[in-house]
């Protein structure tokens, strides 16, 4: 174990909203063992910015982790010359000009069909109606599961990050995890003939076209659902939800005083869906008067990183104006994450311009709740427009 100062949590208290406690510990150095989780925190920007690089030390790979025995070892949990060779086989799927030319499309569709269908009604739950299903909607094409309805794709997800996340060992998120992983390779089986028969850019498809195995095509396919679900679910229901909360900001917008890519930028620094990443120490170090020993394990927390008071100007204020460069919600080194330019398209160019120009005078009508400090996002988003 490191010989970082302890720093007790009230995990549930943690869960509902880390920020106080993530910054009394940048506050202290910025470097703790957190005994409930069982981990060293990093969470002084500067400091993940570096060692995030260090793969020798502070190393993806976590053989016997919770994702690789739960999904399988997919490439972000490889490093060197393994992960790199699987991000370029997946680089096809996922690359901007991929994005843009194949997805693009089938994100504005599917966002006119879910406002259609409650435009004349007057309120909703954005979580649930639109934020959710767009999010699957987007990943059915992604990824090749065009069998795979976004209610599933939703469900596996939340399985799957809640299975993760069980470092409590809890017997029933393990088993519901399972059983989301086996409805994947289900729906994985009955694609194959499919896409060998008619190649396409789909994730799935351009792995096997790579030549990738069978096994981390799969993982790499939960990979991107766990990822790929749930956090433009949560940044486009929670960006929605702060600038409906913050009028002139969305003022700002409208007359072209800034973007909606400004919105999400900020959005994703200010309550970042993603806010941890796991190492493993694979050797013996030493960094910043703190020694770390083989096969501990260390979170990096992008949350705190980027709330970072020496980064940020007031970061606890949402501030669509703000030069967010310094932000790492996506990542700061090699397993920067890989469906940044799909995330960027789904959410800034299609879901949030397309969902204001179209339900006018949105106002909330139930403050949400928002969970959670690995991933974090609001549990439902309840408005009310003209209509």
């Amino acid at each position: 174990m490191s010989n970082a100062p302890f720093y007790e949590i009230d995990a549930q208290a943690f869960k509902a909203d880390p920020y106080p406690d993530l910054a009394k510990m940048r506050a202290d150095g910025g470097i703790h063992f957190v005994p409930q989780l069982g981990a060293t925190l990093f969470t002084q920007r500067a400091d993940i910015f570096v060692c995030e690089k260090n793969i020798e030390v502070f190393s993806s790979r976590q053989p016997g982790g919770l994702m690789d025995v739960l999904m399988g070892q997919n490439m972000m949990r490889k490093d060197g010359d393994a992960h790199m060779a699987e991000r370029r086989a997946v680089f096809p799927a996922l690359s901007p000009r991929t994005v843009m030319d194949h997805w693009k499309g089938a994100f504005e569709t599917a966002a006119a069909r879910l406002l259609n269908g409650i435009a004349d009604r007057g309120e909703a739950d954005l979580v649930a109606e639109y934020a959710m299903p767009l999010s699957g909607a987007a990943l059915q094409v992604i990824t090749g599961l065009t069998n795979m309805s976004p209610e599933e794709m939703d469900r596996v997800s939340q399985g799957m990050i809640d299975g993760i996340a069980n470092y409590a060992g809890d017997a029933a998120i393990e088993a519901h995890c399972k059983d989301c992983t086996a409805s994947i390779d289900r729906h994985i089986d009955a694609r194959l003939d499919a896409l060998r028969a008619a190649p396409d850019k789909s994730l799935l498809s351009v792995q096997m076209q790579a030549g990738l195995p069978e096994e981390s095509v799969r993982a790499n396919v939960k990979l991107a659902i766990s990822g790929g679900q749930n956090e433009p679910r949560d940044a486009i229901a929670g960006a929605v939800w702060a600038m409906v909360s913050h009028p002139d900001q969305l003022g700002a917008v409208e007359r072209g005083a800034t973007t909606w890519r400004a919105v999400f930028e900020e959005y994703a620094r200010w309550i970042s869906p993603i806010g941890m990443s796991p190492r493993r120490v694979d050797q013996a170090f030493a960094y910043k008067g703190v020694t770390f020993e083989p096969d501990e394990r260390v979170f990096f927390m992008f949350g705190s990183a980027n709330r970072d008071e020496a980064e940020f100007d007031a970061p606890d204020r949402f501030d669509v104006m703000r030069d967010t460069g310094r932000a790492i919600a996506f990542g700061a080194g090699p397993h920067f994450c890989a469906g940044a330019a799909a995330s960027r398209v789904l959410i800034a160019e299609v879901a949030l311009p397309m969902l204001f120009a179209r339900l006018r005078g949105m106002r909330v009508v139930e403050e949400p709740v928002f969970e959670g400090w690995a991933f974090r996002g609001p549990l439902s988003l309840c408005v009310a427009w003209d209509v």
